[in-house]
Order: structure tokens, then C-alpha cells, then sequence
């Protein structure tokens, strides 16, 4: 690593850890909103992010896709599909078996889950799926030469589009591939902006500030909604609106990254999204756990607080639990992909170039 690409990891690493805490904050707020039919003041930081909250996670997800996209289809399909299908299905049947097997005692409803979970992604794990779409479609698009230009058009114009089919992979790459396109076609773009930013922070910070004004003045224009379980936008709600904020949102996320990253105090910000993959898989079931507990414990206990309660538990828990298993050496293959996992000939693959695992990064 040189002293040129370090800044760009950190503030990397720091936007993942801002999208990680901004997707387990819905969960947690939605789940102890429906639960006490109540909203807090963790449902209006909720609506203020909805519009960047997910398609910021893709567009980061996309930076680094023009470094293996030419690799040949053996080791891309090895580090870019294999890789996140072997983490959606071990993490599916976990919170499968334990939800309606364990918690519901539904073995019928087991099986058909587990048997639906193979074409429709199941419940929180989705993205995780949709990773290995993104990048199947993306490389397809690289091999058949198809400009930037011409994706990113077609991809806006899906996004923009109601497109509401049966099948919820369909929907998804439909309204957030043009993120992850984005990020992988805007890298060098984005880099670039990256340094600009560390070197005007001022400007940055000013620009920052009205760009968050005009996002909440947007979101919670008249029309919206702020319920226990769900969030209906105001202006920000109308589709090509949508995609203005998203992106805008997204690299604001990115600025807010840069910035931090030559703030004092923010390492374990850093840390966590160096790490964001091991929440993003495991954050579900201690976050139902938790909530279920408190509010039975303190069922009077504000919608806010016991929603930011949940968040930090259910953000904490996983890195717990990563952490107990690189001291004992148990349980690796939950974050770490084994050989056996890999396509043959693939780097890490038992039959492969080198013997060794692949972190779930």
C-alpha cells in the first residue's frame, strides 16, 4: 500500500461503515416502530437518509470493480459471484433455520423458504445477492464492449422507472444496478473528487451543509409520511427526483467520508467498515433478539432510544462475534470463504494457484 492510496482506503472504509450503520438503522427502526406502533426520532434520521441509504451502499460496492473486471471469467466469477453466493446461501439457511424453524417451529414453512430463497433473495440478505447480479451483468456488459454512456442511460432510465415484476431480483437490479454501474464507471471520477475535497474542506463542508438542507427540505416536503414502519417521501418521492438525491446523497456520503478521514477519533468508524460485511451478514438475529428482550423488559421505554438501542447492538454483536472467532480459530468459515468454496483454478481454490482463504470483504 503506498502513502498515494492510503487516504482513498480510509475515507473508502469510512463510507462503509457510515452505509452499514445507515442499512441496520432502518431495520432497527422499523422493527421497534411496528413493534410499539410508534415512531421516534430515529425514523426522521431514517427519512432524511432514505433517498441515499441504499444506492450510496452500491455505488461504494462498485468503486473497485474496474480493478478485476478484466480478469478472465474463471477468477472474476470466482471474486466477484462465487463469492457472495457462498456467503448469501450459508447466511440464509442460518437465519432461515432460525426464524421459522426454531422461533416459528414451522418446518413446512422452513422448506418452502429455503426452497424460494434460491431465486427470490431472502428478506435482509438480498443485497448480498444482488452483489453477484451486479457484477454477472457488469462483466457481460464489459466483454460485449458496451460504452459507459449507454449503460448508465439504460440503467437510469430502469431505476427511474416503476418497474415492478414477480420476481424481486428483477425489481431490485432494476432500481439500484445504476448505482453500482455508477460507482465502478465513475471511479477515477470519484477518486479524483476525493482529493479535491481533502484539499478544500471548507467547500466541502459549505457544500455539505446545503446539500443536506435541500434533502431535507425535499424529503419532508408536503406529502410525506413518517409511520412506525415505513417512510413515504415528500418532493424526494417522485422518481427522477429520486435518482437526483440518490446520487447526490451518495456522494455526499462520500464527501462526509473524506472529511472524516483526516478527523481526529473516527478509527473505529474505519473499522467497522473495513469489517462491514460481517454486519451486513450476521446483524439480523441479535438485532431480533435484543429488540424482543428490551421491549419486554421496558415496554414504556422511547421509540427513539430503544431504536437506537437496537441499533448498537445489532451493529456491536457481529464484530463480537468475529472477534471470539479470530481467537479461537472457530467458526471461520461464517465471514471466511474455505477452498473447497472456490471454483478450481480460481486463487484460493483447494485445486487453485494458492491455498488459502478469502475474507469476506
Amino acid at each position: 500500500m503506498t502513502a498515494a492510496q492510503k487516504p482513498r482506503l480510509n475515507w473508502v472504509d469510512l463510507a462503509k461503515g457510515l452505509s452499514i450503520i445507515l442499512v441496520v438503522m432502518m431495520h432497527s427502526t422499523y422493527g421497534v416502530g411496528n413493534d410499539t406502533g410508534q415512531t421516534g426520532f430515529m425514523h426522521y434520521i431514517l427519512a432524511f437518509a432514505t433517498p441515499f441509504r441504499m444506492p450510496e451502499f452500491f455505488l461504494i460496492s462498485g468503486l473497485f470493480l474496474g480493478a478485476v473486471i478484466a480478469r478472465p471469467w474463471r477468477h472474476f466469477a470466482d471474486r466477484r459471484i462465487v463469492h457472495y453466493l457462498y456467503f448469501y446461501a450459508l447466511w440464509a439457511v442460518i437465519i432461515i433455520l432460525f426464524k421459522h424453524l426454531l422461533v416459528d417451529r414451522d418446518p413446512a414453512g422452513t422448506l418452502a423458504t429455503l426452497g424460494t430463497a434460491v431465486y427470490d433473495p431472502y428478506s435482509v440478505l438480498w443485497f448480498i445477492y444482488a452483489l453477484a447480479v451486479f457484477g454477472l451483468i457488469a462483466k457481460v456488459l464489459w466483454q460485449l464492449k458496451i460504452p459507459h454512456w449507454a449503460t448508465v442511460i439504460a440503467a437510469a432510465a430502469l431505476s427511474i422507472a416503476p418497474v415492478e415484476t414477480p420476481l424481486a431480483i428483477l425489481n431490485y437490479t432494476a432500481h439500484y444496478f445504476v448505482y453500482f454501474y455508477l460507482g465502478y464507471a465513475g471511479a477515477p471520477w470519484i477518486m479524483r473528487l476525493a482529493e479535491e475535497i481533502g484539499k478544500r474542506p471548507v467547500l466541502a463542508l459549505g457544500s455539505l451543509a446545503l446539500w443536506a438542507v435541500a434533502n431535507a427540505a425535499l424529503v419532508f416536503a408536503p406529502g410525506h409520511v413518517v409511520a412506525p414502519g415505513f417512510v413515504t417521501l415528500g418532493v424526494a418521492g417522485i422518481p427522477g427526483a429520486t435518482f437526483v438525491l440518490a446520487v447526490a446523497g451518495a456522494l455526499a456520503v462520500c464527501t462526509t467520508a473524506v472529511l472524516l478521514a483526516k478527523a481526529p477519533g473516527f478509527a473505529w468508524l474505519r473499522w467497522i467498515g473495513a469489517n462491514s460485511i460481517v454486519i451486513y451478514l450476521s446483524f439480523v438475529i441479535p438485532m431480533g433478539v435484543f429488540r424482543t428482550l428490551l421491549l419486554k423488559v421496558m415496554p414504556n421505554i422511547d421509540t427513539g432510544i430503544a431504536s437506537l438501542a437496537v441499533l448498537i447492538v445489532a451493529v456491536t454483536s457481529p464484530l463480537v462475534l468475529y472477534w471470539i472467532i479470530g481467537k479461537t480459530g472457530f467458526g471461520k468459515f461464517l465471514f471466511e470463504r474455505p477452498a473447497w468454496a472456490h471454483i478450481p483454478g480460481a486463487p484460493g481454490s483447494r485445486w487453485g494457484l494458492r491455498p488459502a482463504q478469502t475474507p469476506a470483504q
